[in-house]
């Protein structure tokens, strides 16, 4: 065999390689995915996803989806990095050049300049552009994901299933998996139940976590307990009705924190001092007996990677 013929056949082969995978993405296009809206046909596989969600978007880069914009928060405040992405994923979002859409206040304008063939609102939150759903789903087809009411692994599947990277979802909650068995196995808990919050010092506050949420449902899956809160207990809904917070505040703030230990998400070290030094909150078991821990500003939104950083945290408090 000559070179020139065998590089014609090297050439035929990855040909009918490359189509042989086409055709078996093909395949699974086009596929329905229902939403609070109703039915929705994906007529193919999306290559120009924008997130108006910057919950949304961690775990869609988790997954390795084509994500090419997002909307942000505000830049450089406690939670976020110089863009206004969230810190945990913010050099990965870097790499893989993402754009911002814009800081906090929604637009349509700059969602239809990146021509997205597929965009992602979520349902509840500060991150929800759903007020602009008709104006967006003019654009490319839109669908509405709820963060606020399963675990984050159950969202990286759904959103798995809608951009075609199942494989990715299942192979990133394995590996997340058997990183929580092994700290389960060597983790020691602290008096249950616990309060999962986050602490608000500056409106003497608090937002609860419920067993709904993805936090409660990541520390259930560890062995925690959620403290249930007392009957008849009075709290706001300023925030609209979701599943995953509770919002406590004025008198109900002590009330509310009745778990034998305080688990403060999106906190640091100046967060669980805040709460020592609340005199409101003295007399509270955890509080007194000093059981009150911070997790990282980074827990604020779990996605994969605030979920591992979550891990490696608790597995240094209690391992």
């Amino acid at each position: 065999m000559t070179f020139r013929s065998f590089c014609h056949q090297v050439v035929l082969i990855s040909a009918f390689l490359i189509s042989g995978l086409n055709s078996a993405q093909a395949a699974d296009w086009p596929r329905q995915v229902t939403d609070s809206r109703g039915t929705h046909t994906l007529e193919q596989k999306p290559m120009r996803i924008v997130s108006t969600s910057v919950t949304l978007t961690g775990s869609l880069l988790a997954i390795d989806a084509p994500v090419v914009a997002s909307g942000a928060t505000t830049p450089g405040n406690r939670f976020a990095d110089d863009q206004g992405f969230l810190r945990q994923w913010g050099d990965i979002a870097k790499s893989r050049q993402l754009a911002r859409l814009y800081i906090g206040e929604p637009s349509a304008e700059a969602v239809a300049a990146q021509m997205p063939d597929l965009i992602l609102i979520s349902a509840t939150g500060g991150d929800s552009a759903l007020a602009l759903y008709d104006q967006l789903s003019t654009i490319a087809p839109t669908l509405i994901v709820n963060y606020d009411d399963k675990s984050w692994q159950e969202l990286l599947t759904q959103l798995g299933t809608i951009t075609g990277q199942e494989k990715q979802a299942t192979a990133r909650i394995a590996s997340f998996d058997k990183q929580l068995a092994e700290v389960k196995q060597r983790m020691t808990l602290p008096p249950q139940p616990v309060s999962a919050l986050v602490y608000v010092a500056a409106a003497h506050g608090a937002n609860l976590w419920t067993a709904e949420s993805a936090q409660g449902k990541l520390l259930e899956q560890l062995g925690f307990t959620i403290a249930t809160l007392p009957a008849g207990l009075t709290t706001s809904k300023s925030q609209g009705k979701r599943h995953d917070i509770i919002q406590l505040g004025g008198e109900n703030l002590a009330a509310g924190l009745n778990g034998q230990t305080l688990l403060l998400f999106a906190g640091d070290e100046k967060d669980a001092s805040a709460v020592y030094a609340n005199p409101l909150l003295a007399h509270l078991p955890p509080v007194a007996e000093k059981r009150v821990y911070a997790l990282g500003t980074e827990t604020f939104r779990l996605d994969y990677y605030s979920a591992t950083l979550l891990l490696q945290r608790l597995a240094t408090l209690f391992g």
